[in-house]
């Protein structure tokens, strides 16, 4: 009976999911005309009212959580656990006061509809293209130049091995290093309740967390050293997902 009424919830979810996608398409043409940053920005401002909106209809009720002084209109490499579906419009629920745009896959321009406006609010990548991954790269570097932060999921895709963290990519931790750009690590701790990443039937009412924790500077660190910077991330963000218990870590990972 409950697997039944999860079901349903997830139908009813997707109605609204699909009905704001498509409230949301001619604003996003209208939107795309003016300009990549401009017309970017207007799409982000956006995409956080629509997962308002959302969130709310769905009854998940969402808290951030700042372990150290945070400043609204910083300019940030925000670096983000991914475990779940719902990591996206979590994203939308956390960032609230400064424009951003997200680092996503180019397969998702594939998704009807969504795709389209996902990829005109977002810097699309092709990891197993040399050119295109360059070219992301320098898109993303001229965002924090124009003090637009972004997102990025060191992990490149959803954490399926039972640990608290995958291993990470290096281009979040080169682009801080070679812009001097701080990282702030967010975890997400609940994502993967709500929505876990083996199935899209499977969502869930529950409380939504997003943890900042305090900003790890690049400064000190030189291009021969991001190997270095990157594991005092990883570092960090391990031992907090630890502390937090987060609930797709396996008992033994956690008592380690």
């Amino acid at each position: 009976m409950k697997g039944f009424s999860n079901k349903l919830y997830t139908l009813y979810a997707l109605v609204w999911f699909v009905f704001f996608t498509l409230l949301a398409f001619p604003f996003v043409v209208v939107f795309s005309f003016f300009g990549k940053r401009m017309g970017g920005n207007l799409i982000c401002s956006m995409a956080k009212i629509w997962a308002d909106c959302w969130y709310f209809l769905l009854g998940i009720r969402h808290e951030n959580i700042f372990e150290s002084p945070y400043n609204p209109k910083g300019n940030y490499i925000f670096l983000i656990n991914h475990i779940s579906y719902m990591d996206i419009p979590c994203i939308f629920k956390s960032i609230r006061k400064q424009p951003f745009r997200v680092l996503g896959k180019e397969e998702i321009k594939k998704i009807p509809v969504f795709g389209f406006i996902y990829s005109r609010g977002a810097v699309m990548v092709d990891r197993g293209n040399t050119e295109r991954r360059a070219r992301s790269v320098r898109i993303l570097k001229s965002l924090l130049k124009h003090h637009i932060s972004i997102c990025i999921f060191p992990e490149g895709t959803f954490n399926e091995t039972g640990k608290p963290l995958k291993s990470f990519y290096d281009g979040a931790f080169r682009i801080a290093v070679e812009t001097q750009t701080p990282v702030r690590p967010i975890l997400f701790l609940d994502n993967y309740k709500i929505m876990d990443y083996h199935s899209l039937l499977s969502l869930k009412n529950a409380k939504s967390r997003a943890i900042f924790l305090e900003e790890i500077s690049p400064e000190g660190y030189n291009l021969r050293q991001i190997s270095l910077y990157k594991q005092k991330v990883y570092d960090i963000m391990e031992n907090k997902l630890k502390t937090y218990k987060a609930s797709w870590i396996v008992p033994a990972e956690i008592n380690l």
